[in-house]
């Protein structure tokens, strides 16, 4: 095989397929990129038998063919090339990649012995505009749990139902749901838990004017976006009832600027420990919030910041690091937080087109 392709195009389609490779398997082949030149394209897939990746873009092709280079190295070679055309051709055995003045030979791998790209036919299909879906997810995808023992909580529930999108995400801790009209992006009933890091790693892709198509066959998730593939396993089981964890009323409500109430509660953090609270005093009266740490033999911090507070005088204490991921995807100026009774979740609520709502459980004194 033989194309040539310029070395920016070609940096960014290996930064996205590398996501594809794996690390653990003990067959060399799933460490590799398999190149396919083929028309006046070239496509690269990568798979470590859960995800699948497959990036097609334009090339110059001399000689068309496949094989299967050494995925990491090949990319930290490309992306130490100067902006310029690479050239790559070769054999059964090995590659030959150049570019302006350097030159470089590798061994390579059958294309033969690469997994075949999985065939999906998708029973139903929704489509978001980019920016959308990737804001979305980020605002929910750090919620996500980081124990594998419980795989359904490792997802994010995504669901379309009376013409809205909602992604909702829970570590049994914390909650984070978003939801914003849209009604025209596919079928009313569509519902499935999809890895958090998987949706992650597709709201980092490149901005683009073009939908991200989220497809579901039977036990799999088929992602699309531009001349992007992506094929994953879908979470199986049944993602806690959420909806029952609400609150359908408080005592007490009281709206900030996002700004000025995520800097009192990191300046306050500074004195906490990781296992320590932060405690919010909310009084009516003066119509302020004390933020306040307490960590023994070092010391303590307050901060008082101006709200706008309805209902009753509380404190209720918080881990200041889920408080800080809560503020932090709060997109508007104000936000505004809700409690029953201090041993009751907090909920930090803002509302808009995209809507956003963050459930805290509380922590008592240590």
């Amino acid at each position: 095989m033989k194309f040539s392709i310029n070395q920016g195009e070609l940096s960014n389609a290996l930064s996205i397929v590398l996501k594809g490779i794996s690390n653990r398997s003990t067959l060399p082949v799933l460490s590799g990129i398999l190149l396919t030149a083929e028309g006046d394209r070239l496509v690269l897939q990568t798979t470590d038998l859960e995800l699948s990746i497959k990036y097609s873009c334009a090339a110059l092709i001399e000689e068309p063919g496949s094989t299967v280079v050494p995925g990491k190295l090949f990319a930290d070679i490309v992306r130490s090339f100067p902006d310029a055309a690479v050239h790559f051709s070769g054999d059964d055995d090995q590659a030959h990649i150049t570019c302006d003045t350097a030159s470089f030979s590798l061994k390579v791998l059958s294309a033969q012995d690469f997994p075949a790209f999985p065939e999906v036919t998708p029973d139903q299909r929704i489509e978001v505009p980019f920016a959308l879906f990737s804001s979305m997810v980020r605002r929910v995808a750090r919620v996500v749990s980081k124990d594998e023992s419980r795989a359904i909580l490792t997802g994010v529930l995504i669901t379309r139902e009376e013409g809205k999108l909602r992604m909702v995400a829970t570590d049994s801790f914390r909650l984070a749901i978003t939801e914003t009209e849209l009604p025209d992006c596919g079928p009313e009933d569509f519902q499935a838990v999809i890895a958090g890091a998987f949706l992650s790693e597709i709201a980092t892709l490149p901005k683009t004017e073009s939908p991200v198509s989220i497809a579901l066959a039977e036990n799999q998730i088929v992602v699309t976006c531009d001349d992007t593939v992506f094929i994953n396993r879908r979470i199986e089981g049944n993602f806690p009832n959420y909806k029952q964890l609400l609150p359908d009323s408080c005592t007490t409500r009281a709206t900030f600027t996002v700004e000025k109430l995520l800097a009192g509660v990191k300046r306050v953090s500074l004195l906490g420990s990781a296992t320590s609270a932060i405690r919010l005093n909310l009084n009516n009266a003066t119509q302020t919030m004390q933020i306040s740490s307490i960590q023994q033999d070092v010391g303590s911090a307050q901060e008082t910041v101006n709200g706008l507070i309805e209902g009753e005088d509380i404190e209720i204490g918080f881990n200041y690091h889920y408080v800080t991921d809560g503020l932090s995807a709060v997109r508007g100026d104000s936000v505004t937080v809700e409690v029953l009774n201090p041993l009751k979740p907090g909920i930090f609520r803002e509302e808009g087109e995209e809507s956003y709502l963050y459930l805290l459980m509380p922590v008592r004194d240590q």
